[in-house]
């Protein structure tokens, strides 16, 4: 009977102990979710200032010519960036994703060469036969996505000069509230007529027609610098932030698992405590009666 109290102590210690682990992780991930949904709509603002600009710029002229299209093939190339995730205890976040961006390409023709942001996304593609051509570690925090948006324009820029590539889609989860999220895709590349139709359509905020001061060339080349740069930030951001949500989630079901098992062992803890307690008892009650018979009261 001891024993078994000693092993249901260990027991509730042990559970005590992984819940804190748990509350701490659960912790951690609800602050970074509102990290990156802060950045996420901070980006929001900054991306409606560009795509502003950018439409003002073709206000005065509306040629083409952002991004030349590169020589037409029977088959375009086409490129996908996956975001995923690093790390573990994330449900089938990856899985969705992996699901989600093969069935999308999958309707694309041509050839696809695929980039994996997140080591487990990697692997994922690598399992159904879809080998990314490299991929990229996913950043710890907000300050550690500019560098990585930075590697990918580079390499994306590299890979179509070559004339490698040509059309170039984003795969990433979409928070949509508390831990929920779904995945989404977009075009990044090219920037062609559909994308300046978008633009022609965005309304000017004020009565005032615009004006682009200087020469119009350096300004579209830098506003369509930045135009890439925000999109594939706040894609990251937006996958990262709905990583921590599944993880949020995770930790949720986890702590209410814990819960229930406590209270599992502090049932049985209780009741075998009171089983030896009124063992016990009985013991000592018994030998009361042996001692009153053998003095003959």
């Amino acid at each position: 009977m001891s024993e078994s109290v000693a092993s249901l102590r260990h027991k509730i210690s042990s559970a005590e102990e992984l819940e804190s682990v748990v509350r701490t992780m659960k912790a951690m991930a609800a602050s970074s979710i509102s990290q990156y949904e802060n950045a996420v709509r901070s980006l929001d603002d900054y991306y409606r200032t560009v795509q502003l600009g950018l439409a003002a710029c073709f206000r005065e002229n509306r040629s083409p010519g952002v991004i030349p299209p590169l020589k037409k093939h029977q088959q375009i190339p086409i490129a996908a960036i996956v975001f995923g995730s690093d790390q573990g205890l994330v449900g089938q976040f990856n899985e969705i994703m992996v699901e989600y961006a093969v069935d999308a390409l999958q309707k694309q023709p041509g050839k696809k060469t695929v980039w994996a942001v997140g080591a487990r996304i990697h692997s994922r593609l690598t399992d159904i036969g879809l080998q990314p051509l490299g991929g990229f570690a996913l950043p710890g925090s907000i300050n550690a996505i500019a560098p990585l948006i930075g590697d990918i324009l580079i390499e994306l820029e590299a890979r179509r000069e070559q004339g490698l590539i040509e059309q170039v889609y984003l795969f990433n989860h979409h928070p949509v509230s508390g831990a929920v999220y779904t995945p989404v895709s977009q075009q990044l590349l090219p920037l062609d007529q559909s994308w300046l139709l978008h633009l022609s359509e965005i309304p000017w905020p004020t009565q005032n027609l615009p004006e682009v001061i200087g020469r119009r060339e350096q300004t579209l080349s830098a506003l369509v610098r930045e135009y890439l740069f925000v999109t594939l930030f706040r894609a990251c951001a937006e996958s990262l932030a709905s990583e921590n949500a599944s993880r949020l989630a995770a930790m949720q079901r986890a702590e209410k698992n814990i819960d229930e098992l406590q209270n599992d062992l502090n049932r049985s803890y209780h009741r075998l405590r009171q089983n030896g307690i009124d063992e016990e008892l009985f013991d000592v009650f018994s030998g009361f009666e042996a001692l009153k018979n053998e003095a003959g009261l």
